[in-house]
């Protein structure tokens, strides 16, 4: 047996569409198991349900969706927890909740409005410089000319969890 990191953790739990606690469940955006993917999981019908009502209203109520996503090229900055993310017309639509490098690539979970979960759906990510993970500027009048600007990596959402066919497909698409 070889001991592995955090990092070999993450790339596996990300590839095979599964959630951490902090970053997928609970966490800074008090994300529900329903926006996780995981409502058939939690048995709202058994008797001594503490919670339940909670609960219940949560599911009801819940507009964001946890997806996974493919940067569509490599050697970019890495994504990070909190990073930004953008639909094709650059609205702000949820933030990026894990990132891994698989095979060379950057896979990832994101936190994003239900409307836009669907698979195949292009999105935008921002890898924010570390030091700066404050919003981006919303006033671009300031710019002066040669002046630098964040520009958004272009990912596709990929299905949450992933048939075996789906993988080995995948992966025979790596180098």
């Amino acid at each position: 047996l070889r001991p592995c990191g955090l990092a070999a953790r993450d790339s596996l739990r990300i590839e095979a569409g599964l959630p951490l606690y902090g970053h997928e469940l609970a966490g800074p955006h008090d994300i529900v198991p329903a926006e996780a993917g995981f409502s058939p999981f939690v048995k709202l019908f058994k008797t001594f349900f503490v919670g339940r009502a909670a609960c219940v209203a949560q599911e009801a109520g819940h507009e964001m969706q946890v997806v996974r996503f493919r940067l569509d090229r490599s050697g970019t900055r890495m994504m990070h927890q909190g990073d930004p993310v953008v639909n094709r017309h650059g609205s702000h639509i949820g933030w990026v909740t894990s990132c891994a490098l698989v095979s060379g690539i950057q896979m990832g979970m994101a936190l994003i409005q239900k409307r836009y979960a669907e698979g195949g759906s292009p999105i935008g990510l921002f890898a924010l410089p570390q030091g700066r993970r404050q919003a981006m500027p919303q006033d671009w009048s300031a710019l002066e000319l040669g002046e630098r600007v964040l520009l958004h990596e272009w990912a596709t959402i990929l299905s949450r969890f992933p048939s075996s066919e789906e993988r080995r497909a995948w992966r025979s698409e790596q180098p």
